[in-house]
């Protein structure tokens, strides 16, 4: 519980508290508002919970940089939902979110019905890889310490990631939700929560028993490659290739990602 104190969460809890719960974790750079096209689509069903991770949003964290990591994030957001009194809820992790989502599943396991991991990974899977992540991810939350946050997040999403993304008629308005981020909240997040620290999760895939469903978009070669070597890997995953998307699936071609939550939750 002391872990607990060092966390102010910033979250939405909209539905009816008797449907099953259903717990939204957002990407880098984003907040609990990622969601908010979609949770309305859901509320027939679900009681949605969405929360700003540490370094996002509005959330406030109290203690050392370590609680920017994802081990004491995953415990933390674990108290959280024994605070609001959910025993067992579904999961739903995006990129970022997602890592933390199959962080979560693997070591929580009891606590997650279903799964769904939109664009995530297992994280890198030796320490050579990782070492030279995490010394990207170190300059790049010094670049962004150092640069305006607007000049941050047009380089960011210049990536060959985010191709389709920026191809959206909608994408000024996602730069916009984004600018209201503390440029020096988000470097915690990306040198502690980032993919160059984060613990390989690759060799815990095949323990797994809670359904995943796995999301990749037709545009994102490289995820939907991590993503059928995950399913390999796990059999109780599988996975979905989404047409008309890229990385954000949820916001390139939403209403197939909210057909194929609800069939799989459903």
């Amino acid at each position: 519980m002391e872990i607990f104190k060092n966390y102010q969460f910033h979250y939405s809890l909209t539905g009816n508290k008797n449907q099953p719960t259903l717990l939204f974790l957002h990407g880098f750079t984003g907040n609990s508002q990622d969601f908010s096209s979609i949770i309305p689509l859901l509320l027939k069903s679900y009681c949605c919970l969405a929360v700003d991770l540490p370094g996002h949003g509005k959330t406030k964290v109290n203690g050392d940089e370590t609680c920017y990591n994802m081990s004491k994030t995953a415990q933390a957001l674990i108290h959280l939902l024994d605070d609001l009194e959910i025993d067992k809820c579904l999961l739903l992790g995006y990129s970022m979110g997602g890592r933390l989502a199959l962080y979560m599943t693997l070591h929580f396991p009891e606590r997650f019905e279903k799964v769904v991991l939109e664009s995530a990974s297992p994280g890198l899977k030796t320490e050579k890889e990782r070492s030279h992540r995490l010394e990207a991810d170190l300059q790049l939350a010094q670049k962004l310490e150092n640069s305006n946050i607007k000049d941050f997040l047009f380089n960011w999403y210049d990536r060959p990631l985010f191709k389709s993304l920026k191809n959206s008629p909608h994408f000024d308005k996602l730069i916009e939700t984004r600018l209201a981020n503390n440029p020096l909240e988000l470097a915690k997040s990306l040198r502690n929560m980032g993919i160059g620290n984060q613990p390989s999760l690759w060799e815990k895939l095949a323990q797994n028993q809670i359904p995943l469903l796995l999301l990749a978009g037709e545009y994102d070669d490289k995820f939907t490659t991590i993503n059928i070597e995950i399913a390999s890997l796990c059999p109780a995953a599988r996975l979905e290739i989404v047409p008309k998307a890229g990385h954000n699936i949820h916001f390139e071609n939403i209403d197939t990602f909210v057909a194929l939550v609800r069939q799989f939750y459903d």
